[in-house]
């Protein structure tokens, strides 16, 4: 990892900490072409909460951070029923769900990205035994977790994209984007294009990889304003191919169309915006996205 980068690194977490608990100070909204979607708080009181997943049957999955503490993976019910699933998580990143099988990121740590640690793992949770394994280690500071169509996943962080694959998960290897501080992950509906974005960078982009040619150039689409003030985070899709992406010390969520290039801004002034994903499975509404915020709160957006 280069100085400069530990430098932005350091600076970004200095500036989120900072506004924890109250509003963003930036005046500088992207232009907006769509109508704004209404936000609804549905769950606070959270601790600091970094990403989210549903599991089809009904619950939220989602990661909770904690300061001097190992964080976990909670469960978060439509009637709005809260509940610790998987304690003593050390710093848990992205979540996501296949078949039966959570899997989820940890050793999400700073520390571990200024020090280049390689204490990262995949772990799994099965969510018809309870049990808890470990799948891949040997990451560093594993943040974004996406399942590729062919079922690898693929982990941001660390200045690129790492694919553990399927046949042999001890193996973790480079993927695509390298130098790039890469954060939110999602796969296209048609399973052509990984979705990602940066968060370091001076310049927030959403970048597109050819699944089928990882090491070819990337698409790439900038977002408007200064990249550590917006920090870009988790991104999801919709089944139109729109790419959601939040920006985590803006406060915003931004819809891409990747086939045009239009960008605007459906939802903003969510404090410290972390993850976003349209509701799964019995009890969520299918056509909102819900968010989840370093401030512990969890947000319902209804177009």
């Amino acid at each position: 990892m280069t100085s400069s980068y530990r430098t932005a690194v350091a600076a970004a977490l200095l500036i989120g900490t900072s506004v924890i608990g109250g509003g963003v100070g930036q005046a500088e909204p992207a232009p907006d072409t769509c109508r704004p979607w209404t936000a609804t708080t549905i769950s606070s009181g959270h601790g600091m909460l970094e990403n989210l997943a549903f599991d089809g049957r009904g619950a939220m999955l989602l990661s909770r951070l904690a300061f001097g503490s190992p964080g976990s993976i909670d469960r978060l019910d439509p009637a709005g029923n809260y509940a610790t699933v998987v304690a003593s998580v050390e710093s848990p990143g992205g979540i996501t769900v296949a078949g039966n099988t959570v899997y989820f990121a940890t050793g999400n740590s700073p520390v571990s990205l200024l020090t280049g640690a390689k204490d990262g793992t995949v772990d799994t949770y099965d969510l018809d035994s309870g049990m808890r394994q470990t799948y891949a280690r040997g990451l560093t500071m594993p943040n974004g977790l996406t399942t590729l169509p062919d079922g690898d996943l693929v982990v941001s962080g660390n200045q690129r994209l790492t694919v553990v694959h399927r046949s042999d998960p001890a193996r973790p290897e480079p993927y695509a984007l390298a130098g790039v501080s890469t954060n939110g992950l999602a796969v296209d509906p048609t399973g052509r294009w990984l979705y990602t974005d940066s968060t370091f960078d001076p310049t927030t982009k959403v970048f597109g990889v050819d699944i089928a040619a990882p090491g070819a150039p990337a698409r790439e689409w900038p977002v408007p304003g200064f990249g550590l003030l917006n920090i870009g985070d988790d991104l999801t899709t919709d089944a139109a191919g729109n790419v959601y992406i939040a920006l985590n010390l803006a406060g915003k969520v931004i819809r891409l169309n990747p086939a045009t290039g239009a960008q605007c801004t459906i939802a903003q002034g969510l404090t410290l915006t972390s993850s976003v994903r349209l509701g799964a499975g019995p009890g969520w509404d299918p056509n909102s996205l819900y968010a989840t915020g370093w401030d512990g709160s969890v947000r319902k957006l209804t177009p």
